[in-house]
């Protein structure tokens, strides 16, 4: 069996939901030969190249950094192949692996998904999981295929899912998940404890990736639903509504019972906040942005725009 400090790893990701992960590597001391992620990005108003958070923290402890634009070109898979790796981890990279990438470990190519799988392959479990109003979630380790996400399933680990809860915070919370699941996963690995289960396929489900157009609320949808869509969509790509023909978006919301009126009407807007009519229930709405201004109280929202009862969000 292999030891930790025996496994010349190579680690794929990009964004901040790999860098716990990437850290939990590091901890248990695992032979980290290379780290891939996505090539740098244009960032801000000045549109200046910005690296990757796995890539600013792979610079940060001296492990070689490689950005193939992309991962199935030939030279890109050579290169990789030179490294030797005995195990591949992946955690949000943005590449599909191709086989070619896939049959070069020793042992395996190991992702760290966010659900509990076969629920919610794709881009956006996360967004997905809350949109849906599902209060448990969790994170998933699987050996890769050339499908997405359908490897078969190795460490589960489940939390619940709070009534208020956003996906920025989730994913915050999923992201510590994943580096407990690895490091099961790695424990499991070195000590010949290991047991791929196959997915469910009649089980799957799938969570694509959110679009702008995802945020635009729909006001004859009841108030949970409405509320769920919010958090689901916070901090990005945002719920959003129209008022007076400009964009608003919403945040911050909470359910109450009973409305009478026109969906999508202002029932009241003071320091509690603003009260919308829905299709069953009534959303009252805590945090507002109109485009290029900050996200601000109801009650600051207000001093500056005031709200009048009877006004009609599109």
């Amino acid at each position: 069996m292999p030891t930790p400090d025996s496994l010349r790893t190579v680690f794929m990701g990009t964004p901040e939901f790999a860098l716990p992960t990437l850290e939990g590597l590091l901890a248990v001391g695992v032979d980290l030969v290379g780290v891939y992620t996505q090539p740098d990005r244009p960032k801000g108003r000045g549109k200046k190249l910005a690296a990757s958070p796995v890539k600013k923290l792979a610079l940060k402890h001296e492990i070689p950094v490689f950005q193939p634009q992309k991962l199935r070109d030939p030279l890109a898979v050579k290169e990789l192949q030179e490294l030797q790796p005995d195990l591949i981890v992946v955690v949000a990279y943005g590449q599909i692996l191709p086989k070619a990438v896939l049959d070069i470990p020793r042992y395996h190519c190991i992702n760290v998904h966010a659900s509990l799988l076969p629920e919610y392959r794709g881009a956006a479990p996360i967004n997905k999981a809350i949109v849906d109003g599902k209060t448990e979630t969790g994170v998933t380790t699987m050996l890769m295929d050339v499908g997405l996400d359908t490897g078969d399933m190795l460490v589960k680990m489940s939390l619940p899912i709070g009534p208020d809860e956003t996906a920025g915070q989730l994913h915050d919370r999923l992201s510590l998940v994943g580096r407990k699941a690895l490091e099961e996963t790695l424990h499991q690995l070195c000590v010949g404890t290991l047991t791929p289960e196959k997915q469910d396929d009649e089980l799957s489900s799938y969570a694509p990736m959110m679009k702008k157009e995802d945020g635009l609320i729909d006001w004859h949808q009841s108030a949970l639903e409405i509320h769920n869509q919010v958090r689901g969509l916070d901090p990005w790509p945002g719920a959003y509504t129209h008022l007076d023909g400009e964009v608003l978006k919403i945040a911050a919301t909470t359910v109450t019972a009973g409305a009478v009126g026109e969906p999508g009407t202002i029932l009241s807007a003071d320091k509690r906040g603003v009260a919308i009519t829905c299709g069953d229930g009534t959303l009252v709405i805590n945090g507002l942005q109109l485009p290029g201004k900050k996200r601000l109280s109801a009650m600051n929202f207000i001093s500056g725009r005031p709200l009048f009862t009877g006004t009609r969000l599109d």
